[in-house]
């Protein structure tokens, strides 16, 4: 068991068990029972495809202990998550194989009576043949359906094993009732033998045996979006020290340490370019195709594969702090969560069961009061509990949300939970922060307007950037970057306070000095130059402007500054394809509403559409007044001030540029993006409705084998054979089903 997470309070965590042994969603619905029964959890999350459970409990020293204690007293086998990992990475296409082969070279000569009556040929097996045929299937491969049979029945609950132990157990005693019955009867000696069941015994249990290998190899392609993950990560790493290069394990690799990356090797862990320059190929992290270009100063993503050129890098995080360690935990966590859909599984699956072993108790009864032979009445009753198993119920959803977000993890979409998975496809509005993610992110300053001052334009611009560098705000960027292309020289700052949605002021030279937005100007009171700023705002431009503080707190304007920002090339296009859709799209800027709607106009956004002037703090609730009025909301956003409105959302996209992400905006959205492509948007929402339209077909298929096949069975136009490979089908059906969203296009 390890700790996948950070403590939710300063008394629960969240601890991820695998879990062995599970067969069925009836499995499923046992374990969560039993552990949420131990002292001090708070809630349970059991998975089938993954064979996890995910448990939020207090913190104590002997939670662990006490959680696999109540797994194996539920009658399953409790392991550490690497365990599952080396068994999947262990698995070769014929891995597990072995007892399906022995079962089906024992169980072919059983079916040979009916490969031979098409042609008139009677090859019955003698008795005793049949019986060494079918006894090491039934007792020795079938074991393991008796153990997990009788767990099940001593804990009062049944499950799949328990079926299949029930109904070839009945087949094969009733294949030695019968041969008895004529060995003994009036006909003994005569050497006339009754059909016997021992096929049924045994290819049942083949069948499900073949059925449970088909599904391992499936659950291993629906993991191999972790397992790549896994893979980026290299074993050694370069470390540069005074002495030249040594080769240390990646696990030495500490922050600060100045590594060497060959051509064509992995970023060994998070850096920054020092030396040299190279491209890059991230396509594995970010799904972005083309290489980039990286050189000093840029950063460096862990499991990224370098081009032609040798470069240095300072390591900036290392193991779980590293980015590739988190894309591995989000989509490790989105696999072991529960869509909301599964709750109707769970429902049926705690009374499916009991509900199977009735109605195979019926059909026994009915038959024999119709007239028919226990022969017959058991044989029925036989193939009732063989097709009736709850296998491809449990496996219905998780299994497409495995895929779901294999696939997406692929596309560069990372998907943090399955309730965001479920819920994408049903968005209605997708919300927009505008800047850095409609646009750039870089503004530039295009006009610095003196107004009313003796201090020229060079003057000005210094004090502007005097006042910003110390801010990691685009526009702050807008102003430093203009100094430093013309030359000029910040001047001596003294004290300087941030003032969030509205700009920054501080001490210049002695004096007190701002620049503030068009809101905080309001505020204060100042008067702007009317026709200068609708001037600016006509160009589309975000206006500014530079105040200079009297010893009496009064504020006089010396000089507009006028920014703009150009759009993603990609926006317009992304916003079409929305719309295209049915979408509604909004935009949420802090600009004034003239350069809001000037931008919304070139991305072809409609003007009634566009929420301007709103202070980081009011995202959240545009996109709460959205949902009020009735809309499943997506919001899409870039930076920490969106966090609130990504949280508050229906579903949060946070934009994580190059592979990095921003921190916060990823922990408070459901799903992130790893390149700032907003085509991803969309293929985010398409994914959702794929895969929720892929639990929904697997769902029907589950409930139709159970729907027809029982009643099939009951009277009596199934054998028990049919109803094994029907029961086997049913789960491989629903694996490869799920597995078909691999093959899809973006």
């Amino acid at each position: 068991m390890e700790n996948l997470q950070q403590p939710l309070s300063a008394a629960t965590a969240t601890l991820d068990l695998s879990v062995g042994g599970m067969t069925c969603a009836s499995c499923v619905m046992r374990v969560e029972r039993a552990l949420k029964n131990v002292p001090g959890v708070r809630d349970v999350s059991v998975n089938l495809a993954t064979e996890s459970a995910r448990v939020v409990a207090a913190v104590g020293e002997d939670i662990d202990a006490r959680l696999r204690r109540a797994v194996r007293a539920a009658g399953y086998e409790p392991r550490v998550a690497s365990d599952t990992a080396g068994d999947a990475d262990s698995l070769s296409p014929w891995h597990g194989f072995g007892p399906v082969g022995i079962g089906l070279l024992l169980s072919i000569p059983l079916l040979a009576p009916m490969l031979g009556q098409p042609f008139g040929q009677d090859w019955m097996l003698s008795p005793w043949i049949q019986l060494l045929l079918a006894t090491p299937v039934q007792f020795w491969l079938g074991a393991r359906f008796y153990r997990a049979g009788w767990h099940a029945a001593k804990a009062g609950t049944g499950n799949m094993d328990l079926l299949v132990a029930l109904g070839t157990s009945a087949a094969f005693g009733l294949s030695l009732w019968l041969w008895w019955r004529a060995a003994t009867g009036e006909h003994a000696g005569h050497g006339a033998v009754p059909h016997l069941y021992f096929e049924a015994s045994a290819v049942v249990i083949t069948l499900v045996l073949l059925g449970k290998w088909l599904e391992a190899r499936a659950k291993r392609q629906a993991t191999s979006a972790i397992r790549a993950l896994q893979q980026l990560r290299p074993e050694i790493a370069h470390l540069v020290g005074k002495r030249g290069e040594s080769d240390v394990p990646i696990g030495e690799v500490m922050v600060g340490d100045l590594l060497a990356v060959r051509p064509g090797e992995r970023v060994p862990a998070d850096a920054r370019v020092v030396e040299g320059e190279s491209e890059v190929d991230e396509s594995m992290l970010t799904g972005e195709p083309l290489p980039v270009p990286k050189k000093p100063g840029d950063r460096l993503t862990g499991g990224a594969v370098n081009g032609d050129g040798r470069m240095v890098i300072d390591v900036k995080a290392v193991g779980a702090e590293s980015v590739l360690a988190r894309i591995i935990r989000l989509v490790e966590d989105a696999q072991a969560a529960k869509a909301p859909i599964q709750r109707l599984v769970d429902q049926v699956a705690a009374v499916f069961v009991p509900v199977v072993m009735a109605i195979a108790l019926a059909t026994l009864a009915g038959w024999l009061l119709a007239g028919a032979g226990i022969e017959t009445a058991m044989i029925h009753a036989v193939a009732v509990l063989v097709i009736a198993c709850p296998c491809a119920l449990g496996l219905a959803t998780p299994v497409a949300v495995m895929a779901g977000t294999g696939v997406a993890a692929r596309r560069g979409i990372l998907i943090k939970d399955a309730r965001a998975l479920e819920l994408a496809h049903r968005v209605d509005t997708v919300t927009f922060d505008k800047t850095g993610t409609l646009t750039l992110g870089r503004p530039v300053l295009t006009a610095l307007v003196p107004l009313a001052t003796d201090d020229g334009e060079a003057r000005l611009l210094a004090t502007a950037a005097s006042l910003q560098g110390g801010s990691e705000h685009p526009l702050a960027r807008a102003v430093v970057a203009a100094a430093a292309r013309r030359g000029v020289q910040a001047l001596p700052l003294g004290a300087m306070q941030a003032m969030p949605g509205r700009g920054v002021r501080g001490e210049v030279n002695g004096e007190r000095w701002a620049i503030a937005s068009l809101r905080w100007c309001a505020e204060l009171g100042v008067l702007l130059d009317a026709a200068q700023v609708e001037r600016l705002h006509a160009q589309g431009a975000t206006v500014s402007a530079l105040l200079r503080f009297d010893e009496a707190g009064a504020a006089e304007v010396q000089a507009l500054l006028a920014f703009a920002d150009e759009p993603k090339p990609e926006a317009a296009e992304a916003v079409r394809t929305l719309r295209a859709r049915g979408l509604r799209v909004v935009m949420i800027s802090g600009d004034n509403r003239r350069a809001a709607e000037a931008m919304a106009a070139r991305l072809g956004i409609a003007a009634e559409d566009v929420r301007a002037d709103v202070l980081p703090a009011d995202k959240a609730a545009q996109v709460s007044a959205l949902k009020s009025d009735g809309h499943v909301v997506a919001m899409v956003g870039d930076g920490a001030n969106d966090a609130p409105a990504l949280a508050a959302a229906d579903v949060g996209m946070a934009m994580a540029p190059s592979g990095g992400g921003t921190d916060v905006a990823m922990e408070a959205a459901g799903i992130t993006l790893m390149r700032g492509d907003l085509a991803l948007v969309a293929e985010a929402l398409d994914l959702s409705a794929r895969t929720v339209a892929k639990i929904r077909q697997n769902l029907f298929w589950a409930f139709a084998y159970n729907v027809a096949g029982i009643p099939l069975a009951a009277f009596g136009l199934l054998s028990p054979v049919v109803a094994g490979a029907a029961m086997a089908l049913s789960s491989v059906s629903v694996m490869a089903n799920a597995l078909l969203l691999r093959r899809r296009k973006p």
